[in-house]
């Protein structure tokens, strides 16, 4: 038996396809076993600040308050290239419509928040579990809410009106894609490198094997048919996912500094990342 690597991640459709080659034995991984364990954004963003599993998915906004504990990989990341977060509500209304309204937002770590608070600073928040938010919405228990993951694409058959794309906006206002979610590494680990290696092998191979992997992540939560999924997929597991490349680093880097600038992280970043 190889050391083991408990890997955390959520058990959304990018997440569960990305990890498919590594949970269903499809790599060699050597002298490593692994084990994943799956957990909501951001209960893994709150067991990171414990240094709880050796790799796990966290929120980049999550990072500055774990970076002494872990290390980013360049691949792994889930990059929205104009798109990203959305804000929608029970009621059409323009951007300006927002402004001393209560806006239910996924997790106090996650960057859905930060891109929030970037894009409104004053904005009234009321944390709630992510899956909650688009129902809340859609009775008007809540003035608007921002949604993630999967709600991005059913948004649509459920009857909201979107107010904003933060992805959408955070490109007009910088030229760059919004980074959401990244993978890290403990880094009392040996070979962090080579562990970061066999993620990236499992990404590459899911999307090499696109329909196994997609028949594997549609056994998890989804709420979306197989298009649907694929559609999703697609935007979270692609080139990024696979190297973040200079543009998607740069765009980390900026959605840090600019948090740091805003008062929304308590520390400037300086990330040593893991290159494979």
């Amino acid at each position: 038996m190889g050391q083991l690597i408990r890997v955390a991640h959520s058990p959304d459709t990018d997440d569960a396809f990305m990890f498919y080659a590594l949970t269903k034995g499809k790599l060699s991984t050597g002298d490593y076993e692994f084990e994943h364990i799956l957990k909501d954004i951001e209960t893994l963003n709150k067991e990171a600040l414990q240094g709880t599993y050796e790799v796990t998915a966290i929120s980049f906004h999550a990072y500055p308050h774990v970076l002494d504990r872990y290390a980013l990989m360049t691949c792994g990341g889930s990059i929205g290239d104009g798109y990203g977060p959305i804000i929608v509500s029970s009621r059409e209304m323009n951007i300006n419509g927002l402004k001393g309204l209560e806006i239910a937002v996924p997790g106090s770590l996650t960057t859905a928040r930060l891109a929030l608070k970037l894009f409104m600073p004053e904005v009234k928040e009321k944390i709630m579990n992510f899956d909650e938010i688009l129902p809340a919405a859609k009775r008007g228990g809540v003035d608007a809410g921002l949604i993630i993951h999967e709600g991005q694409i059913s948004y649509m058959r459920e009857g909201v009106y979107k107010i904003i794309d933060l992805g959408e906006w955070w490109r007009k206002k910088t030229g760059l894609p919004l980074p959401l979610g990244g993978n890290v590494v403990r880094r009392d680990i040996p070979g962090m490198k080579e562990i970061a290696r066999l993620i990236k092998e499992s990404i590459v191979y899911s999307l090499s094997h696109e329909d196994e992997a997609v028949d594997y992540a549609l056994s998890f939560r989804s709420g979306l048919d197989r298009e649907e999924a694929k559609k999703f997929i697609r935007m979270y597991v692609n080139d990024f996912t696979v190297h973040l490349g200079e543009r998607g680093k740069k765009a980390v880097e900026l959605l840090l500094r600019e948090g740091y600038e805003a008062g929304v992280i308590g520390r400037k970043v300086e990330i040593d990342w893991i290159e494979v």
